[in-house]
């Protein structure tokens, strides 16, 4: 079986080489052309963003055409395949890759609908390589894929508005009164709906910090978890966020990563959040 995902799912080299995952990248439109999220590093993505204002790039899912030919292949190879793709919520991209798999009418396409993104989604595609790779079957990997997506938590909060005015995402005059009072929002991956909700507010982002800390310890408890801290350019905060993940956390296993800059189009590089998922939703692998 072939696990297809894409961009936002924020996997590293590592995870793709490790796990022989296909990602289908998403589309960054900046004023000079357009590049995938696969070929721009977050650094040279957040480099271009600040040079632009107060212009802003796009983002766009990629075409149905693109996975039928991914699917296509599979079809020739006799192969399987799932494809986990960012929430439905959020993105168009899992209604592509669903309209590609009937156009197939192909029956070994299974998509899913992680209802989440970035450290959330990657839970979800490096759960479902593990138990491919453990020789479990569909049924009990969609199950496992439902475990994991119930027991994750995925917030963060953004250094500046400004980003989301630029792109629309929330009007000029609420960001200009959140700069002023200096407010930075806590923001949560909704499981309901895979849209996001406001979690709270601080006046710093260490109070931020905090604030998400607590959210995840009431949340987890002592339960063994999974952390992932993500982040756009705060390479410090986030450490000092891990460490404060594992002095309130039973932390079992932990990474740290820089999210896709298709996210870091609508946040700026000011972004600053983690995913926890309970290691009960990992039994068996």
């Amino acid at each position: 079986m072939q696990i297809i995902t894409d961009s936002a799912a924020d996997l590293s080299p590592a995870d793709i080489s490790t796990w022989g995952i296909h990602v289908v990248p998403l589309y960054i439109q900046f004023p000079d052309g357009e590049v995938t999220a696969n070929s721009i590093t977050p650094d040279e993505f957040y480099a271009r963003l600040t040079a632009m204002v107060p212009q802003v790039p796009t983002t766009s899912q990629p075409a149905i055409g693109e996975f039928l030919r991914i699917f296509e292949k599979a079809a020739s190879d006799q192969t399987d395949i799932l494809a986990i793709h960012i929430s439905s919520g959020l993105s168009g991209t899992y209604s592509a890759a669903s309209t590609a798999a009937r156009q197939m009418g192909y029956g070994g396409v299974q998509v899913v609908d992680t209802m989440t993104l970035s450290c959330g989604q990657r839970f979800q595609v490096l759960a479902a390589a593990r138990a491919v790779k453990a020789g479990w079957d569909l049924a009990r990997i969609l199950d496992l894929l439902a475990a994991v997506r119930r027991e994750t938590e995925v917030i963060y909060t953004l250094e500046t508005l400004e980003y989301l005015a630029r792109g629309g995402r929330i009007g000029r005059v609420q960001a200009l009164a959140g700069s002023l009072l200096k407010i930075k929002p806590i923001i949560r991956v909704d499981k309901s709906d895979g849209k996001y909700s406001t979690l709270g507010r601080s006046r710093t982002i260490r109070q931020s910090m905090e604030s998400m800390a607590s959210h995840f310890a009431s949340l987890y408890g002592n339960k063994p978890v999974w952390v992932t801290v993500c982040h756009g350019q705060m390479r410090e905060q986030a450490g000092a966020f891990d460490a404060m993940l594992r002095e309130r956390l039973n932390v079992a296993q932990s990474d740290l990563i820089q999210i896709s800059p298709v996210l870091g189009v609508h946040t700026g590089p000011g972004i600053l959040g983690a995913g926890v998922v309970t290691m009960e939703a990992f039994q068996g692998l």
